[in-house]
């Protein structure tokens, strides 16, 4: 199966900060990741997309916050103490992914990981990479470079991944 080869060349083992979005628990790499903060309410942007919960000043640096129990449809979001905001490095933008909790860094052994099931055109699935599997848990492992820079995101230019 050429798939699983190609999955371990493209995304290879490694650590996965782990998040949940409603009942399911999500992965990206660590390497991503800049810091983790408390949830605070960011300031609106009008004519944003819903996703887009608007922008908070960080340190100096304008970062709009994405919601990605929104972008991901995933009901009504509800903000408690639990709730983050994943500061991640993209390309050459600072960007904000707000989250129900985050669990744990979690490393992937290369038999861990087993490649994304196809799902058909109703639903777009090209930013899962994989699956990591974990005893009895089941992390959706999320290209965040390849979910960022969508055309239906539009918060990171292509070009500036390629750089």
């Amino acid at each position: 199966m050429s798939n699983v080869s190609e999955l371990h060349a493209t995304n290879p083992a490694g650590e996965y900060l782990a998040f949940t979005l409603g009942q399911e628990e999500y992965g990206i790499d660590i390497q991503k990741v800049a810091e983790i903060r408390s949830y605070e309410t960011p300031t609106r942007i009008a004519n944003a997309p819903d996703f887009v919960k608007g922008v908070v000043n960080l340190r100096g640096i304008i970062v709009p916050i994405v919601d990605m129990r929104i972008k991901f449809n995933l009901g009504t979001p509800s903000y408690d103490q639990f709730t983050v905001v994943i500061i991640l490095n993209i390309g050459h933008r600072v960007v904000g992914m707000v989250v129900d909790r985050v669990s744990d860094v979690t490393t992937l052994l290369p038999e861990q990981v087993k490649p994304a099931p196809e799902i058909g055109a109703a639903m777009k699935s090209d930013h899962i990479v994989g699956l990591g599997t974990l005893e009895e848990r089941m992390l959706i492992l999320i290209d965040i470079d390849k979910l960022m820079s969508s055309a239906d995101m539009g918060l990171v230019e292509t070009t500036a991944l390629a750089a």
